[in-house]
């Protein structure tokens, strides 16, 4: 059965038929061909209970936070701030694309959002300054996929619903690991260009009290993060409420900067509903796949051939790294993560690891599949910004960037408290 369920996936995205369509079929085909009684019969059941949650409502609030600030022009005045505070490094302006999608990513939750805003915005300035694409490109699509681990995430939303794991936890794990990689990035990039300073462009130093009128620019993003994080942890608010609060914050900021308008207000509301969209049929129709792999008994036979294999803790989370990066290469992220979870969690948790230590190294495992050919998103969401050159252009320019997650994911192993010092602390 897991041979039929792998194949069949992989079968199924090849023929572009959207992923929640089929996860949907795969559950039909594993009902007729696996399974002794009808588990059609759930459907109705297991559709309204996969939706019927108020955890789930931050994920709409969370992504119309993020299109409001892009279509309102908060996004082109972040990057020229941060460009007058980073670009004296070496490498230059590559490092406002990594610094813009950190900032963007505590507030969007969306690494796909993050990358297409950055890349709008900075992929006009790299021909003009002559910088190497592939690095520049590069680090916008590594640079988006922060926004599934800095919090608030749309990811670790998921993830916290789908195994019961406190999602506030999981936002404070993710937070030293996501800075974490964001630093790693910007080093990565200032070995590269030191070694290579033709890769970099021109590095440029502003006035100081350039440098400070900027500033002006980046605290109401500051702000907006603080304001939902702050609230969260200070017991105010719900992840659920926190994010009404995020859109509400975001509104007077696009007030308060002239970008408030009824096409913004629509188009945003647009955005929100078909990102909305895709999710959730995602979230629902994976659910109906892991509930008839579950009545087929594939969660025995998955655990019978792990155990079979006679691994240490090491050596089982170690395969479960191996399965992922390879998974990555051909499966969506949100997908690869629905699907996996109620099946790898338990099996994670029976050999003595934190469910939410596994969750932030899952998300890097993820971010590694947003930038890996073939079906890395980010590679796709950069290469449409940038409307010339190919493909292959991005894909070398992000593997710097892989290989700095594949690292973080060891590193994660090795020292757990990576994730865990924040949770434990605070708790």
């Amino acid at each position: 059965m897991i041979t039929y369920v792998a194949v069949g996936l992989l079968a199924l995205l090849s023929m572009s038929i959207p992923v929640g369509i089929v996860l949907f079929l795969l559950g039909f085909g594993i009902d007729w061909f696996f399974s002794s009684f009808p588990l059609i019969r759930g459907l109705g059941n297991m559709v309204w209970s996969a939706s019927n949650s108020a955890t789930l409502i931050a994920i709409p609030f969370f992504v119309l936070l993020g299109e409001i600030l892009v279509r309102s022009g908060v996004a082109t005045r972040t990057y020229a701030a941060l460009d007058r505070w980073v670009s004296w490094l070496p490498g230059g302006l590559v490092h406002a694309n990594v610094a813009t999608a950190t900032m963007f990513s505590a507030t969007s939750g969306s690494s796909v959002a993050t990358a297409a805003t950055v890349a709008t915005v900075a992929m006009p300035q790299a021909e003009k300054l002559g910088y190497d694409p592939k690095l520049f490109s590069g680090a916008i699509a590594a640079g988006g996929t922060l926004g599934i681990m800095i919090p608030p995430s749309i990811n670790l939303i998921v993830y916290g619903f789908l195994t019961q794991t406190s999602i506030p936890q999981l936002f404070l794990a993710g937070l030293i690991p996501g800075i974490g990689l964001a630093l790693a990035f910007i080093v990565m990039v200032a070995i590269i260009c030191t070694i290579k300073p033709h890769l970099g462009g021109e590095r440029r130093v502003f006035p100081l009290a350039d440098m400070m009128r900027a500033l002006v620019h980046l605290l109401p993003i500051i702000l907006l993060f603080t304001m939902i994080i702050g609230s969260i942890y200070n017991g105010w608010a719900t992840p659920t409420e926190a994010a009404a609060v995020g859109v509400a914050g975001a509104f007077v900021i696009a007030g308060a900067f002239g970008g408030l308008s009824f096409k913004m207000l629509t188009e945003s509301i647009y955005g929100t509903v078909k990102i909305t969209s895709m999710i959730m049929l995602v979230v629902i129709g994976a659910s109906f796949l892991n509930f008839t792999l579950a009545s087929a008994g594939l969660g025995q036979e998955l655990d019978a051939f792990l155990s079979g294999l006679g691994l240490s803790p090491l050596g089982f989370i170690l395969v479960v790294v191996v399965m992922y990066i390879v998974l990555g290469f051909f499966i969506e992220t949100l997908s690869l993560m629905v699907v996996t979870i109620p099946i790898i969690v338990p099996l994670v948790i029976e050999q003595g690891y934190d469910p939410i230590w596994f969750g932030i190294l899952m998300i890097v495992l993820i971010e590694m599949a947003l930038i890996t050919p073939p079906v890395g998103l980010n590679l796709y969401v950069v290469q449409g910004a940038r409307q010339s050159g190919s493909m292959s252009e991005v894909m070398l320019g992000a593997l710097p960037f892989a290989i700095v997650m594949l690292l973080m994911a060891f590193a994660l192993i090795a020292f757990p408290q990576i994730a865990l010092f924040l949770p434990q602390a605070l708790n």
